[in-house]
């Protein structure tokens, strides 16, 4: 291909441009030499210029344009929104269906993009709830976004226009979203719309996926909740390659079939709807979870909850926890060692390339293939709850070269030789009252830091890669696909022209050598785990006690299925619950507010457990709004982990020459005969520890705690439950939150009760993670 007279004749004009003295590219806008060509690229010639210099860019311009990309393999990793934006535009979008054929796709026609897989929030977490799969939300973004023009015309015999229609029919079903008890066949064939715009074949591929989700009890049970048909066709067609008599654990424990039926249940619908055979392939068929560990001690389970985690710390680890030995697909092994174009999308930081270099295999395939252009597109802006603070430095802005170390730190082995060149947005061509109403709304960019990213061993490129129309329309700033396609087709044309700046100083970051994402062992599946959930809230007792004599009576069943209906809701959306942290309890009983008759006075918490009934008791009042009830009950499902560990519990006052000085608690725990909760013996006292409990030396079950009379307390007990509460979700138990904002202080050894406090709390953090919760993190030295 390098000594084709296409490649003689652009290396002519490239000379031509680059030569020494005063080179034509002075002509043009400010940047390298390599920047200077992108702007030709996507802006055209300069304007009065002599027919000398005019000719030239023209010629250059033609020939950049029309290099033959038939030939080249290109190879895309990213999540839904940022790499399906990118190879076709973003298919969420309703107005995709109005330029369906646009981004890399349409230059780069032997392109695969590798799909990130841990999704699991939204449709996807519902399927998750029921079945044994990956999750499909992602991978059905980027698929109906890989929808190719020639493919349809080919398939269905259409023109330019039948082929548009279709796409646009495509991208309707797909992302067709129902919530129907009652559904049926056919009202899900007539709420598509299936019986306009699809060509006769398609139509009957599609009966036979839907008509499956009605035949097949493993998909079925996912008909009543929240769905989005495309997701539920591609699931379809996956358990369509195995035996619809298999029941979910046996799938489960049958893992080489589960890796074969995805990946083909995948190519089947891509040969349907105008994909290309292997265009879009998961970067595991193992399903996984995403953790965010932050640099505060917390870790949080759930790449959707993560989404909306506050934490105020920048994360210091993502962690992928896989479910089984993860599966590399034969076919993304291959398409990575054949690649000749490597791109990362831009998306989030942590759950969309990240996890994908966590599966083993993947860095080390990409390092290996040395002769591919390997592109990182950095993200446009700071991400909440992600890109929001740097790990060394939480208090100032985040810079492109964070990204980088963001990356080097998270993935096995790091980044070296995993990509050259940075493509980054050209923030000095955006107004600035577009870059202020941005702020306005709390988004900031994220800055180029041109030299640094030279220092440690990349070479940036600023380019103007966002859409002008939605800039000029809406004002808003997003990568253009079209633009993008355009730069990276220049790029590739002068990396094979060896016209491309290559960084050559070595990568300059720390090393990550013992790093390595987890393997689960016995972990849950989420399918498993809804189960477990399914099987506890069942058996649950649910009474009300309104009368003030304490006489109980079972709740109606329609507002027991709402109430259980909420706590499932609850313990699903914290995966770091473990189903052995269900066992303490039987059931729930609400309290009308006149005859509530727990002492309010260390607290304003509105529930409690009960040991000696093993019940939850939950102020009524505190069901009305969904927050307040989700902190009532993790409160009180907290404090049901100690189970029956206290024996006995008094308070009196301290006296000093008959002036009151203080107050003693005093507590007198079980010995390990009579208890019945989570925690041995050892766990137990490491906790009363934690919380500023003295062991008696004399009589090892008694723990006291002296309490100055203008000191706030609270009781171990209670202590324990709103922690639990926090470290699930920090929005709640505010009081915990504030008490923990020391950590956030530089903490100076001049005050040693500043060390002392600080040390407590950590303490308390890992006694959660670790005993409270069993997350493990030794893998994570660096």
């Amino acid at each position: 291909m390098s000594n084709s007279p296409e490649t003689s004749n652009l290396r002519q004009y490239l000379e031509a441009l680059t030569s020494s003295g005063l080179s034509p590219l002075d002509f043009l806008a400010e940047g390298s030499a390599e920047e200077k060509i992108i702007g030709l690229a996507l802006n055209g010639p300069p304007p009065r210029v002599s027919p000398t210099l005019a000719a030239l860019f023209h010629g250059t311009l033609e020939r950049l344009s029309n290099v033959n990309t038939d030939g080249l393999r290109v190879v895309t990793l990213g999540g839904g929104t940022g790499l399906s934006n990118i190879v076709g535009g973003d298919s969420r979008r309703t107005d995709w269906q109005d330029n369906p054929f646009t981004g890399l796709k349409e230059i780069f026609s032997g392109i695969t993009s590798i799909v990130c897989v841990t999704d699991d929030g939204g449709s996807t977490g519902e399927l998750l709830k029921y079945l044994p799969l990956v999750g499909l939300g992602d991978l059905r973004h980027v698929l109906v976004s890989s929808v190719r023009r020639e493919n349809l015309q080919n398939l269905y015999g259409l023109d330019d226009r039948g082929a548009g229609s279709l796409a646009a029919t495509l991208h309707r079903i797909f992302n067709y979203r129902f919530h129907a008890p009652d559904i049926s066949p056919e009202k899900l064939l007539s709420g598509a719309d299936m019986a306009n715009g699809l060509p006769d074949e398609l139509r009957d591929y599609f009966r036979r996926l839907i008509d499956r989700l009605f035949a097949d009890y493993r998909l079925q049970r996912t008909l009543a909740q929240p769905q989005c048909l495309g997701n539920l066709l591609l699931a379809s067609a996956m358990l369509g390659h195995v035996d619809r008599h298999m029941s979910v654990d046996e799938l489960l424990n049958k893992q080489p079939l589960l890796h074969q039926a995805t990946v083909r249940g995948l190519q089947e619908v891509s040969q349907h709807i105008g994909v290309q055979n292997n265009g879009v392939l998961p970067c595991t068929t193992t399903p996984a979870q995403l953790q965010m560990f932050y640099a505060n001690g917390v870790l949080v389970t759930g790449e959707n909850k993560s989404g909306f985690a506050r934490r105020g710390y920048p994360v210091d680890r993502a962690i992928v926890e896989f479910y089984r030995e993860p599966h590399l697909p034969p076919e993304v092994e291959q398409v990575i060692r054949q690649a000749d174009i490597i791109i990362y999308a831009p998306g989030s930081l942590y759950t969309s390339i990240i996890p994908i270099l966590q599966v083993p295999g993947i860095p080390d395939l990409i390092r290996r293939n040395s002769g591919a252009l390997k592109i990182l597109v950095s993200n446009i802006w700071v991400q909440k709850g992600e890109t929001d603070a740097t790990r060394d430095a939480p208090e100032r802005k985040f810079h492109i070269s964070d990204l980088v170390r963001a990356y080097n730190r998270n993935i096995p082995g790091g980044v070296d030789n995993l990509f050259s060149h940075i493509l980054t947005i050209g923030l000095g061509e955006i107004p600035g009252s577009i870059l202020q109403n941005y702020a306005l709304e709390e988004k900031e960019p994220i800055y180029l830091d041109r030299q640094r990213l030279r220092e440690i061993g990349f070479e940036p490129v600023e380019a103007g890669i966002f859409s002008t129309d939605k800039l000029r329309r809406r004002h808003v700033i997003q990568h253009d696909p079209s633009a993008l396609a355009n730069v990276v087709r220049t790029l590739w044309c002068l990396h094979r022209e060896k016209y491309l700046s290559v960084n050559p100083s070595p990568v300059d970051l720390p090393s990550n050598p013992r790093f390595r994402a987890p393997v689960g062992s016995g972990l849950s599946h989420p399918c498993q785990r809804f189960e477990a959930i399914g099987k506890w809230t069942a058996g649950l007792i649910v009474q009300r006690e309104d009368n003030g004599n304490g006489v109980r009576v079972e709740l109606n069943e329609p507002e027991r299925t709402r109430l259980l209906a909420d706590i499932v809701g609850i313990l699903w959306q914290h995966s770091d619950i473990l189903p052995e942290h269900l066992a303490y309890s039987r059931g729930i009983v609400l309290v009308d507010a006149k005859h509530w008759r727990r002492c309010q006075e260390w607290d304003n918490i509105f529930s409690f457990y009960d040991p000696q009934e093993c019940l939850i008791f939950i102020r009524e009042d505190q069901t009305e709004t969904p927050e307040r009830f989700a902190m009532a009950f993790l409160v009180a499902l907290g404090q049901s982990l100690l189970g029956n560990y206290a024996l006995e519990k008094t308070m009196s006052n301290v006296y000093e020459q008959e002036e009151p000085v203080g107050r003693l608690y005093r507590l007198v725990i079980r010995d390990q005969q009579e208890y019945n909760g989570f925690f041995s013996q050892d766990e137990i006292d490491a906790y009363l520890r934690l919380a500023r409990m003295r062991r008696s030396g004399l009589t090892p079950v008694l723990y006291t705690r002296l309490v100055n009379s203008e000191e706030g307390f609270t009781p171990p007990g209670l202590l324990f439950g709103l922690f639990y509460t926090w470290y699930l979700d920090n929005r709640f138990a505010g009081n915990i939150e504030y008490k923990m904002s020391i950590m956030r202080n530089v903490v100076s050894d001049m005050i040693p009760e500043q060390v002392k406090i600080v040390s407590r709390r950590e303490g308390l953090v890992d006694f959660f993670r670790e005993i409270v919760f069993r997350h493990k993190l030794t893998m994570m030295d660096s």
